[in-house]
């Protein structure tokens, strides 16, 4: 089993710890702040999502932009970074700009790194750290322990309900026609539509697969065109109507499991990506081009 594949089965463990976390951490967003969520590849993904659940919940007017892209002249309460790393150049420049101007909390998995003294406020999520160069365990911790401390979400399953079904996917098979495709498109809505990207990102990362993602009501103003026979279709939360229909008049696959949470599809999706990449010979512990925190010199 390649490191990735290991640390990918122990995510369950981890969100339940991490609702534990957030139970007892003081820097998280109040209610009725507005807010500003960053970070960068995978952790801009998980902020995409955060920002959708947070107003979801009614608590207040949360946006998410890639730390490089962070627009200097609109005014937050507060603002989240998420780096597992702790030495991204571009959050930890962000959060420079920042200081002494808005209070900062920063997500972070090294108590050793540069972004402690970066940020006001650090949580330490040091036990869903990684060795592999893939962001896997942390990065759906990380949100688990923002979206716990979001309370009850309408239409949202809690963490806890969410690593029961993850004990699932992190050990049910994956159908071989899924595996064996040769395209995959993942699409989601609101919250879920950061997991779709996140779930492509990790398929171009681990294994050098053709995949893409989209808002899932767009899917079908364009993207529907490279779906056909031997390509996936692969919805996170609730299919919207008729698209199943068009994805099979294409001869697509659709992969829709609406029972399961989104975040615990999305290990299935990691999953995939360790599978198709040992199946192609690469090894998913070293990707491809990719280290583990990109340092700008």
């Amino acid at each position: 089993m390649s490191r990735t594949a290991a640390e990918i089965a122990t995510q369950p463990a981890c969100w339940n710890r991490a609702v534990e976390a957030a139970a007892t951490f003081e820097g998280l967003p109040r209610t009725g702040e507005r807010v500003a969520v960053t970070g960068c590849g995978t952790s801009w993904f998980m902020a995409i999502a955060y920002a959708a659940l947070r107003e979801a919940a009614g608590l207040g007017e949360t946006d998410a932009f890639a730390s490089s892209e962070f627009p200097a002249g609109r005014t937050y309460d507060r603002v989240v970074a998420i780096t597992r790393s702790g030495t991204t150049t571009e959050v930890l420049e962000l959060l420079g700009q920042l200081k002494g101007k808005v209070p900062t909390v920063a997500l972070t998995a090294d108590p050793k790194t540069p972004v402690m003294d970066a940020a006001d406020a650090v949580a330490v999520l040091d036990w869903a750290d990684e060795e592999s160069v893939v962001q896997t365990r942390f990065a759906t911790t990380a949100l688990a322990f923002l979206r716990a401390g979001l309370g009850d979400i309408p239409g949202v399953k809690s963490v806890t309900e969410a690593a029961v079904d993850a004990e699932l996917a992190v050990t049910e098979p994956l159908p071989a026609s899924v595996v064996g495709a040769e395209q995959w498109t993942f699409l989601g809505r609101g919250w879920t539509y950061g997991l779709a990207l996140e779930a492509a990102l990790k398929m171009r990362e681990a294994a050098g697969a053709w995949t893409e993602s989209y808002p899932a009501m767009e899917y079908r103003h364009g993207p529907i065109s490279i779906t056909g026979p031997g390509r996936v279709t692969w919805m996170f939360g609730v299919l919207p109507e008729g698209l199943a229909g068009d994805v099979a008049r294409v001869g697509g696959e659709l992969v829709a499991r609406q029972e399961a949470d989104p975040l615990a599809e999305l290990i299935r999706a990691q999953r995939l990506a360790v599978a198709l990449a040992e199946s192609r010979g690469y090894d998913p512990d070293r990707p491809r081009n990719l280290t583990r925190s990109v340092i700008l010199p």
